[in-house]
């Protein structure tokens, strides 16, 4: 009796540990507001290409929507589901969310089910030093004035640094990356990044989102319903909910 105990035991914690990295996201793993600086990233990352500073206008990229036009929409405007998502490109549980997730949402968004409206914040930036939150971000913006933002926004996270590795505060690593998707690494796209030119546009969005109160990154709303608050969520969930609006 012991041992068919122990196997059972032994079973329901294979299960347990099964659905616990089927989730997206447990308590501790998200990027939480104030987070304590790690010792040494600062000047770890002294000297590279921090970019212009942001004190110019706010110039919104090519087709931002919503609210002082901070959203970034990809899908259909028609799309019966609307998938907010507020993130930061230097956030290690966003890259899980979308590593997880990006079939199904891609797959929901080409089906013309699914709209996902993209905020973009530099939370990481203001935990533990530099801007490569911000200038990662400014890039995907650039990235949205030439129509490539999806693209762009899937090779950033696939090619995510260490948290505490500043690496895109660096404007020719991005630039370098820009060059994995076809057509995106311009002229006009390299002047956007190197001026900096959705910079302060980046910084309002933060601002947004820390006057929101959310927890953390990412903050993921379907249809204005937190789901990443929900340990039952996963990709296979969220398909259905999706497919129960577009059919009811």
């Amino acid at each position: 009796m012991a041992r068919e105990r122990l196997a059972a035991e032994r079973e329901k914690h294979r299960a347990a540990e099964k659905r616990r990295r089927a989730l997206i996201v447990g308590a501790s793993v998200v990027c939480v507001l104030g987070l304590a600086a790690v010792v040494g990233v600062v000047a770890a990352n002294a000297g590279k290409d921090k970019g212009s500073a942001s004190s110019g206008p706010v110039v919104a990229p090519s087709g931002a929507q919503g609210k002082d036009s901070l959203a970034v929409p990809v899908g259909q405007d028609g799309a019966k589901s609307t998938l907010t998502i507020w993130e930061d490109f230097r956030c290690p549980a966003c890259k899980a969310f979308e590593t997880a997730y990006r079939p199904t949402l891609h797959e929901l968004v080409d089906a013309g089910k699914l709209r996902i409206e993209y905020h973009l914040v530099t939370l990481i930036d203001g935990n533990l030093g530099g801007t490569g939150s911000r200038n990662a971000a400014n890039a995907a913006a650039c990235a949205q004035d030439a129509g490539k933002f999806r693209d762009f926004h899937d090779v950033l996270y696939e090619n995510q640094p260490e948290e505490t590795d500043d690496a895109f505060a660096g404007n020719d690593k991005l630039i370098q990356l820009a060059g994995k998707v076809e057509g995106l690494n311009t002229p006009a796209f390299q002047k956007c990044v190197r001026n900096g030119t959705h910079n302060s546009w980046v910084e309002k969005s933060n601002q947004a989102f820390q006057a929101a109160k959310f927890g953390g990154t990412p903050t993921v709303l379907l249809d204005g319903k937190n789901i990443y608050q929900d340990q039952t969520m996963t990709p296979a969930k969220l398909k259905q909910l999706v497919e129960d609006a577009n059919n009811g």
